[in-house]
This record gives structure tokens, sequence and C-alpha cells, in this order.
């Protein structure tokens, strides 16, 4: 597996990381094949948040790894914390807490890296920056992010942070790529030039923020896959022809488009299945030409100025 460093931290991590929402759904001979397949691949950066299935994944994900202090050394683990039903809480105390049942229920004494789990329009950094402080000290969480947070939010929270942010993780997508699409329309009439994200993708380039794409194969919002969808059949067809010539799957060129991109994003794949995620996996050794990225960026719809 190729791998690549997290934000500006000394942690190589591989350049795909295993999602974790679904395993929740999985038997606990499906689950341990699952984790025992992404380590054989060489992904071992296992991404959580305490909202799948109401920490239900991070228990079944233990109990299918077997986790152990000797198991522990051989893996990454990422969580993420602040939703809450009906909120978000960047709360110093929700933070705090959340880490202790993360922690509890991944029978491990830290985490690698703890995201913030949505934007909370009632954050007071100073609290944030008191928990992280409280979390590095115990030793409990060794590198922090965000998710789905702007330039300006990033940056509020620098203002007080002592450690710095080392990945973002952000929706995107062959067909979910406006942080893409923007630069292409600048001082353009069109709807392509709305700028959504405070030019997020520029910002964790020069900042050196991991970028961590979620979705990579869903159009919309949770709206299905594009893969095979005769809704796209122009893209499909490009996808196609490409991954024919690479003797690959429609889903490894998927995900190579997401790799091709010189922010070195490590995308989050949700699958749990097995076939599926190995074809993931083989993305990270593709590389495709500037043409092919170009006529599948098209093939989607988009109209190049």
């Amino acid at each position: 597996m190729r791998t690549i460093l997290l934000g500006t931290s000394k942690l190589e991590v591989p350049v795909i990381a295993i999602g974790c929402m679904r395993i929740g759904s999985l038997d606990k001979q499906q689950a341990e094949r699952f984790v025992q397949t992404a380590l054989e691949q060489g992904a071992n950066f296992f991404d959580h948040a305490d909202i799948y299935g109401k920490g239900r994944c991070e228990e079944v994900f233990t109990e299918a790894i077997q986790m152990s202090p000797s198991v522990r050394e051989g893996i990454l683990l990422q969580s993420k914390c602040g939703i809450r039903p009906g909120m978000f809480d960047f709360s110093k105390e929700h933070i705090v807490n959340a880490v202790d049942g993360i922690l509890k229920r991944l029978k491990t004494e830290y985490l690698d890296v703890l995201l913030l789990h949505r934007p909370d329009t009632l954050v007071e950094p100073e609290e944030v920056a008191e928990a992280f402080d409280l979390l590095k000290s115990a030793g409990k969480v060794r590198h922090f992010g965000v998710s789905n947070q702007n330039p300006m939010q990033i940056q509020l929270l620098n203002k007080y942070l002592k450690q710095p942010i080392v990945a973002n993780q952000l929706q995107l997508s062959i067909m979910n790529a406006t942080m893409i699409s923007q630069g292409f329309n600048v001082n353009m009439e069109n709807t392509s030039a709305v700028n959504r994200d405070g030019s997020v993708l520029d910002f964790c380039r020069l900042h050196d923020i991991t970028i961590q794409p979620w979705s990579p194969f869903q159009h919309g919002f949770f709206e299905g896959s594009f893969l095979g969808n005769e809704k796209f059949p122009e893209l499909n067809k490009k996808i196609d022809e490409i991954a024919a010539k690479y003797e690959v799957t429609n889903t490894t060129i998927a995900i190579a488009w997401i790799l091709r991109h010189p922010a070195n994003m490590q995308p989050v794949i949700g699958t749990t299945n097995i076939d599926r995620m190995k074809d993931c996996v083989k993305a990270a050794h593709i590389r495709l030409t500037r043409e092919e990225w170009y006529d599948i960026y098209r093939a989607a719809g988009n109209v190049l100025p």
C-alpha cells in the first residue's frame, strides 16, 4: 500500500482509509473477514465515529480485530465526535467524555487521530483548545483534525489550538466535485463559479492539511452510487473504457481519479464488500494520465470554461 504523511505530522498512513460506518451491519464472521482483508491489503487505517451505530460500530470492530496490545501496535485508529441527537457539541466536557467512550469501546488507550465531526456554530474555540490539551497531555489522542469545515472555521480554531489540524474530512467524488469545479470557474457567472466552501481545497494544500474524501462513489448527498447508474451513461462509458485499459474495475478508477489530484488526499471508503475493498486498494498503484482525469471530469457533465 502506498503511504503519505498525514498533514504536518510524521504519521505515515495508507492512501486508502477504511471507513467503519457500516461494519455494525455485519455478523461476527463477516466483520472478522472484513477487518482481516483490510489488513492483508495493507489498509490498516480505520476511520470511526461515535455516532456510527450509536457506538456499536466501534464495538463490532474491536471484537472483529480481537483487540490486544500487539494488534493495536499494527493499526491506526481515527474516530470523530461532536454530533449529538438534534445538535452539535464541541464543548470541552463533551469532547473529553466522548473520547473516553470511544477508547472504552475500541479497547485502546489512545487514538491516533481525533476529528471534530461537523461544525458546531456554538463552538467556543478556547474550550476546544482546553479539551485538546487535556487529551494530548493524557496520551489519549496523538493528532487532531476536523470534518466538513471551511477555512475560516479552521482558522478560528487555530487561533487557540497548540496542536496542528492534520486532516479535514470532506465530501468529494467525481459527481460531487464542487471544491474542484470552482477553481476552474474563477470570475465566471455560471453556477460552478459559486464558492461554496471558502476555497477549502486550496486552503488545505497551502497549510498541509490532508483532505479525507468521504462518499467517493456517491452522487448528491447519499443518493446512491454513480457507478453503473443509468442516470450517468456518458460517465460510466468513459470510466469503463479507462478501466479496461488498466485491466481493473470501475471502482478502482473512481478512486484513482481522486488520488490523481496533487493534493495527496486520503479517500475514506465505506464499503463492506470484500471485493470492492480490494478494488479500491488497487487504485493506490494507478496514476491516471492528465488526459484521462480530464476526460472523466468532463464526462461527469462538467464544462470547462
